[in-house]
């Protein structure tokens, strides 16, 4: 039983591996984390483009859609019909006057409002709603909606702080690379067979990606020698790490022949080395920026391409992960080809992401058992502020699971 299991006694620098497999902890986390006090990631406003536009998606494994009204606004609701429950919208994407429940034709205005329950009055004087039954009170659930730099949020709960508040200093890492409007480019959606914490720690884990992506190091685009940094918010819940190419210094400490390294094969060639060509559109010489928020979601440049990432439970042995690759309404049609090109490097068969995934399919089935054992977590101290703001730190891990914890009472 979970009451039995007790955190270990060195705090966040562990993390003991039945927190990733059992399921009553599982259960506990869709409510207390997935619907709790946080801030969850629903899609690209570029996605609900046109009033009558929507996208339905998860939050944790509760069903959402989300929607664009007549007046500009979007909104956020859940995906299940007032009157029994089933799901009004079934398609991914689409456009619509109304949302439609096929099971009783029970239908909601694009702001969740209920507008119509087919029978209502009965028939010949029979059956019918009784006669103090209020459509007010029977739409869908409306979730809190957040607005920022063209990517939409939602939260279950009225009290959440306000969304800029919630982002914090890791905000400017997103103002710096949307700064106009999206337009989609594409999907990918690939189902890892891990638990959804173990991905969520990879992209917080700054120093893996020079160690286990060869051809991050080995051509160049993200060394662990050149000029980087961590920029963490001050409760530690959001952070991004960014990369410049072509800052190289030699450190001796770095030498593969002492470390084991094989991260860098000065022996591998492109046969094609336009995917390396990136164009520095800021003009701040970042070639990799990788932002997560907690606790579900990831915005990648990755040279020039872009691309959010969704992380949607499925159980506590198995995750999506839908990668939604965009660019700018204003690009010209040979940065779009450039986009298009270098998406190639994430996605689930990408030359560098690849390797995430079977990482966290292959840790999950190391801790299957889920009875024994913890992960070390001391890379750069051993508590929230040490590490600073070196990439060669676990520092965005500890302040993951300090985080976990208070929502999980732990």
């Amino acid at each position: 039983m979970i009451n039995s299991k007790e955190w270990p006694a060195e705090g966040v620098s562990r993390a003991p591996y039945w927190i990733y497999t059992d399921s009553d902890i599982y259960a506990r986390e869709q409510e207390n984390i997935f619907r709790g006090k946080s801030w969850h990631y629903v899609g690209l406003e570029a996605e609900v483009l046109k009033p009558g536009n929507y996208k339905t998606t998860y939050i944790g494994e509760t069903s959402v859609v989300m929607t664009r009204t007549e007046d500009g606004e979007v909104h956020v609701l859940t995906n299940r019909c007032a009157h029994r429950g089933n799901m009004v919208c079934r398609e991914a994407f689409g456009s619509a006057k109304r949302l439609y429940c096929v099971y009783h034709a029970w239908s909601y205005q694009l702001n969740g409002d209920l507008s119509n329950a087919a029978f209502s009055q009965g028939l010949n004087g029979q059956g019918g709603l009784p006669k103090d039954f209020d459509k007010k009170n029977h739409g869908l659930q409306k979730l809190r909606v957040a607005r920022f730099c063209g990517l939409v949020f939602a939260s279950f709960k009225e009290d959440t702080e306000d969304f800029e508040t919630w982002l914090g200093d890791v905000g400017d890492g997103i103002k710096r690379l949307l700064n106009r409007p999206l337009k989609v480019l594409g999907y990918d959606t690939q189902r890892i067979h891990s638990n959804w914490k173990n991905y969520h720690e990879n992209p917080r884990d700054s120093y893996h990606a020079n160690i286990l992506h060869t051809f991050y190091g080995t051509f160049g685009l993200s060394r662990q020698t050149q000029e980087s940094g961590m920029v963490l918010d001050k409760t530690g819940r959001n952070v991004y790490f960014y990369t410049k190419a072509g800052t190289e210094k030699k450190d001796t400490n770095y030498d593969s022949t002492k470390t084991e390294l094989r991260s860098v094969n000065d022996q591998l060639r492109l046969e094609d080395s336009s995917i390396l060509k990136w164009t520095d559109e800021i003009g701040d010489g970042v070639s990799v920026q990788i932002l997560s928020l907690y606790p579900s979601f990831v915005l990648h440049q990755i040279a020039n391409s872009l691309a959010t990432r969704q992380l949607l439970p499925k159980g506590q042995g198995q995750l999506d992960l839908v990668w939604t690759y965009f660019g700018f309404e204003d690009d010209s049609p040979e940065m779009t080809k450039t986009r298009l090109l270098q998406a190639n490097l994430a996605g689930s068969a990408g030359m560098i992401s690849v390797e995430d995934a079977a990482v966290c399919e292959m840790t999950y089935r190391a801790i299957a058992d889920g009875q024994h054992g913890e992960s070390f977590i001391e890379m750069g101290g051993t508590d929230l502020t040490s590490g600073g703001s070196h990439k060669l730190s676990e520092r965005a891990i500890r302040n993951f699971w300090h985080n976990y914890r208070q929502d999980m009472g732990l």
